[in-house]
């Protein structure tokens, strides 16, 4: 067998059929071309959650922005967790993914343009809205790869270059983000719309795609009746929780970051929240990449998710202990490094773990849409409840003790799974 068939993607005796790769390319071109994909899209959702979304909300109304930022966040989480779902169901139904990618990468650049226009809460929680349905759209498609192309034993370093993109995302969406702060908002929006717009155009360029195998056509209402079925597999449910209860704890306190550095931490003199955002996020960045490479790999080879998860969930808690201890710079220096060593090794080996539960090898992505819930659905939550937590139980403080407690018992969720060890 020659180099280049042996580069190419194989399928395993015991992988289901439809993670036969389905088009001719190497297996490290599609990872890479992964990666650069999942990058963008983090560009958009970190550089507009953390920087410029918070920003606009601030200039509009300063008075109630954690109650505004809250509203606004928490609504269009709605529409993620809504249109997730729905379009990984409508790419398993069509057997193709580029379509899906380019389509909703080319709609958010649009919905960013509309959003970096709109000058109340309440027009800026409709175009937000918009942008996190279409990047939802993407996302479905492009999330539904790995298992789809990927085999199983190479699930974890697929997961580690998936992974990648939050890091390497987060740097680039804060830093280009926060070049447009506070005057040029608008810009801010339109440049990060580009890039995920470009990216889908290069993506479903280069990565060629032939039609799955057709599978036997399910009506459209027994689909949707069987999102609910898919967390009946025990394995899958407890994945669902313990990757909910992460991104509640994690989000809660992220979300609020930019507010946290404004009225909780005693910065060094002379460093705006904005620019200290536009340090710590890198660092952040740099932690979670390191940690992501290092768990996919180390997961792959050892033949174990579980405990990486679990002490993952565990070290993320500790982190958001040291600005409660130490609300200073130091602090939230430290914070940043600890909380992105366990999240960036959280993400990539749950992400493995999950792709070796899936109830449905045919319906892959709706069930990735279905897992995608408890990244969106916390989204919805961590607002409300963070401006709530905020608001009565004693600040920031307490924010982040609630977000310890909650990714703690994340960690205790993959007790049950039975499946992976």
């Amino acid at each position: 067998m020659s180099r280049s068939e042996t580069d190419r993607v194989s399928v395993p005796p015991s992988a289901p059929a439809s993670a036969a790769p389905h088009a001719g390319g190497p297996l490290g071109r599609l990872l890479f071309l992964l990666a650069v994909g999942n990058t963008a899209m983090f560009v958009v959702y970190m550089g507009v959650g953390q920087v410029l979304l918070p920003v606009q909300v601030e200039l509009l109304d300063p008075a109630d922005k954690i109650a505004n930022l809250g509203l606004v966040s928490g609504i269009a989480a709605v529409f993620a967790t809504l249109f997730n779902p729905l379009a990984g169901l409508l790419s398993d139904r069509s057997r193709r993914r580029n379509p899906w990618i380019l389509g909703g990468g080319l709609a958010a650049l649009g919905a960013l343009a509309l959003l970096g226009a709109m000058r109340t809460i309440l027009l800026v929680t409709i175009g937000w809205c918009l942008v996190q349905a279409m990047m939802n759209v993407y996302q479905a498609a492009i999330t539904a790869v790995v298992p789809d192309r990927v085999p199983m034993e190479r699930r974890g370093l697929a997961s580690a270059m998936v992974g990648m993109g939050i890091p390497i995302g987060t740097i680039i969406g804060v830093m280009a983000a926060a070049a447009f702060v506070p005057h040029d908002v608008r810009t801010g929006y339109l440049v990060l719309g580009a890039v995920v717009a470009g990216v889908a155009v290069l993506f479903t360029a280069l990565v060629r795609e032939r039609k799955l195998p057709e599978v036997e056509t399910v009506p459209l209402g027994r689909q949707l009746a069987a999102f609910g079925s898919a967390l009946k597999t025990g394995d899958f449910r407890w994945a669902f929780i313990g990757r909910f209860l992460m991104m509640l704890g994690y989000f809660a306190v992220f979300l609020y970051q930019l507010y946290i550095l404004q009225d909780h931490i005693d910065l060094p003199k002379g460093l705006s929240p904005a620019a200290a955002v536009a340090i710590i996020s890198p660092v952040s960045a740099v932690c979670t990449l390191l940690s992501t490479v290092v768990g996919g790999v180390l997961s792959d080879r050892i033949g174990r998710r579980k405990p990486f998860i679990a002490v993952s969930c565990v070290f993320t808690a500790l982190g958001m202990i040291v600005p409660v201890v130490s609300p200073t710079w130091t602090g939230m220096l430290a914070f940043c490094v600890i909380t992105g060593l366990s999240f960036g090794c959280f993400m990539a080996v749950d992400t493995a773990l999950v792709t070796l539960v899936l109830p449905s090898a045919d319906d892959a992505a709706r069930d990735m849409g279905v897992l995608n819930i408890a990244n969106a659905g916390p989204q919805i939550i961590a607002p409300f409840m963070a401006s709530l937590v905020v608001a009565s139980l004693g600040g920031y403080t307490a924010l982040f003790i609630t977000g310890a407690v909650i990714t703690v018992l994340g960690a205790l969720s993959v007790v049950p799974i039975r499946g992976v060890r």
